[in-house]
């Protein structure tokens, strides 16, 4: 049964991604409706544009609110699963280091929201080094706090086998770290060479699969609109077993004392 008083969170994050990929989009065709056209900012051999070329022109106030839209969104979906997780509406961290993780996974995403917020400002033309400065930032900020975050449920998923929404959920953001560090290596490599065209391809590819990150969010926090869940002292990692029983309703042999509370993913 959804509860309308926590589905607003997982909004949050379809907002984020959304921004991005509409941003993306728009932007390519402009560029596409113009004739693929070869901008200052572009060097002589390079056919196809940067996202950085084509938000240096006439669409920089679009790349600026999208990426503002994008990163403060996908920032409050952090706030919010930390939160979330605090009040017990999802699985609850057991322990000091999951919470060090999740703030470090914030730290970073801050610094990622930084760079890609102050890249759309800094455009290629005018400040081409602190646009590659703060481009790196971006890559580096949000690499690093999905790594956090995925040592994070990796340590939840611990107490919470039974949960397939934090096992996913790992597996998922463990991908966007494997293929966007491939991937940026490819990028860097081609960007700061004479393959500029093929830097070119790289960068809207990442860009693409960094939509598919943000959708991430979606599926952790969902489960927060939620509301049946039987949590027993051994799903909750026989921590503070009689604290557990009594929120959930069950005693330690699984006997119902009464109806659960709430839905903990």
């Amino acid at each position: 049964m959804i509860n309308l008083r926590y589905a607003f969170f997982w909004i949050l994050p379809l907002v984020s991604a959304g921004a991005w990929l509409g941003m993306l989009l728009a932007m390519f065709i402009v560029w596409e409706v113009e004739g693929s056209p070869h901008y200052v900012s572009m060097d002589s051999n390079q056919s196809i544009a940067y996202i950085s070329d084509i938000g240096a022109q006439g669409l920089q106030p679009l790349f600026i609110a999208g990426c503002c839209v994008t990163t403060i969104f996908l920032d409050l979906s952090f706030a919010a699963e930390r939160w979330l997780r605090h009040t017990g509406r999802l699985a609850k961290n057991m322990g000091p280091a999951e919470k060090i993780l999740s703030g470090l996974s914030i730290v970073f995403a801050i610094a990622g929201t930084c760079g890609l917020i102050l890249l759309s400002i800094f455009d290629t033309v005018s400040h081409p080094r602190l646009h590659d400065g703060f481009l790196l930032l971006f890559i580096a900020g949000y690499v690093i706090s999905a790594i956090f975050i995925c040592a994070e449920y990796q340590r939840l998923g611990v107490h919470f086998r039974q949960h397939r929404v934090l096992r996913a959920s790992f597996w998922m953001k463990l991908f966007f770290i494997i293929v966007e560090i491939v991937l940026a290596v490819v990028f860097v490599g081609a960007t700061f060479t004479t393959h500029k065209s093929i830097g070119a391809v790289f960068e809207w590819i990442i860009a693409l699969i960094f939509t598919f990150y943000v959708l991430t969010f979606f599926v952790d926090l969902l489960p927060a609109s939620r509301d049946h869940q039987k949590i027993t002292n051994l799903e909750m990692g026989n921590v503070d077993g009689a604290v557990a029983a009594h929120q959930s309703g069950y005693a330690a042999d699984g006997q119902q004392l009464r109806p659960p509370l709430a839905q903990n993913y």
